[in-house]
């Protein structure tokens, strides 16, 4: 158990701030509602977030890998919790998209530096019960969240809630101050400073990684590219639930708050399981569930089928989101983790953007339903394409959890 204590610490001060991101985002949309009273203006917090990963994804790894971990997250988190602290004080709505443009700015750089420090501070037979506790994490906190914060809303207003989660970064900053230091005098040795021709190394040296180490890019490409359908088929959710299956708001929140429960079930599960089932099967089986989940969901026929496969998803999608990050952990080199991540995901936000606009757009060409099908369908495929690759013995040995695992 003495193993544990450092995980365990990170797991509660990122559990804190994951609270905190539900009890602000709820609160923080009410708040914008209030001030403008325009459904446009509290729709423009959502294209926030993309632009600063456009703004920072190509050149955030660069400093990550190059940095100290914990000492980075640390300032992020102070960073976030002033700027915050702030938002209550101010009534112009674009001076409030500006301080929210910063805010996200510096935590995308939380995501791959955190990524990095997890792979350096948990040992490689014990991530993957790691990542599960904190699926659970997650998910706790998204069941919590948004009840909390309403009865604070209903209570005290909304200025209090975005208060209480500039004091939760804060304390996860703590927290991590109280972590072991696992890159010693990195910037020392490397030095901080991110020229053009650093960049261009960077990318040369993450290009070279994706040309040598082509199962972990296929298992990549497919199992992404499955994720990214269903956050496409996410965003027809409420149109589909009060269109074509007719719901209230109620049954929609009441959905929404099972579905959590799922998810929550489902790390618990995973978590407990983790030292039983391969990884192999949280990675294909869990993704291959997950996207039969979405096709129950959009072949649903009213309340009970839809909330039925919907608590199936959350629960099934613990094990893949697990699996997935344990995966990437033992096969991307420390070294480029960050660059890789980064990149990564500037890619994944746009080709989420694409395939989101394309079902859109389809949803109002054909039938909802027909579409969304669709989509699910390709989704199946492509997660049993990803079963059909990783199950071959051969590749075993990208799946191992020991200090022999792929991690460079």
């Amino acid at each position: 158990m003495k193993s544990w204590k450092n995980p365990i610490l990170l797991l509660s001060g990122i559990g804190v701030s994951y609270l905190g991101n539900w009890i602000y985002l709820i609160a923080l949309n009410v708040s914008i509602l209030n001030l403008t009273g325009s459904a446009a203006a509290v729709a423009g917090l959502y294209i926030i977030r993309p632009i600063a990963t456009l703004i920072t994804n190509t050149w955030s790894g660069s400093v990550i890998d190059r940095v100290n971990k914990r000492r980075l997250m640390i300032t992020i988190d102070i960073v976030r919790g002033i700027f915050i602290f702030i938002i209550p004080f101010i009534s112009s709505l674009w001076s409030i998209y500006a301080l929210l443009l910063l805010i996200n700015i510096a935590g995308s750089f939380f995501g791959p530096s955190s990524s990095v420090y997890i792979t350096k501070l948990v040992p490689p037979e014990n991530r993957k019960r790691f990542n599960s506790m904190m699926s659970l994490t997650s998910s706790g906190a998204f069941l919590l969240g948004p009840a909390i914060s309403g009865l604070l809303i209903m209570s005290v207003g909304t200025d209090l809630c975005i208060v209480i989660n500039a004091i939760t970064f804060f304390v996860c900053a703590f927290f991590i101050y109280l972590l072991p230091d696992v890159d010693g005098d990195l910037e020392k040795a490397e030095g901080t400073s991110v020229s053009l021709k650093t960049l261009l190394n960077d990318w040369e040296a993450v290009r070279e990684f994706t040309k040598t180490a082509k199962f972990f890019i296929t298992v990549y490409i497919l199992f992404q590219s499955a994720v990214l359908i269903g956050y496409a088929l996410d965003s027809q959710e409420v149109t589909f639930i009060k269109q074509h299956l007719d719901l209230t708001d109620k049954e929609y929140g009441f959905i929404t708050s099972l579905t959590g429960a799922g998810a929550l079930a489902g790390a618990a599960v995973a978590a407990a399981v983790s030292r039983k089932l391969p990884l192999t099967f949280f990675v294909g089986g869990g993704l291959l569930l997950s996207t039969i989940g979405y096709l129950l969901f959009y072949a649903s026929v009213d309340f009970i089928t839809a909330t039925s496969a919907f608590v199936f998803l959350g629960f099934v999608m613990a094990f893949a989101n697990a699996g997935y990050a344990t995966f990437f952990q033992n096969n991307v080199p420390v070294a480029i983790m960050g660059r890789f991540g980064s990149l990564a995901e500037m890619v994944q936000g746009i080709v989420q953007i694409i395939l989101t606009l394309l079902l859109g757009l389809m949803a109002d060409w054909f039938s909802l339903q027909m579409v969304c099908i669709g989509f699910c369908l390709l989704g199946i495929v492509l997660a049993g394409a990803l079963c059909m690759t990783i199950f071959f013995p051969s590749k075993a040995q990208y799946f191992k959890e020991s200090e022999k695992s792929m991690t460079g």
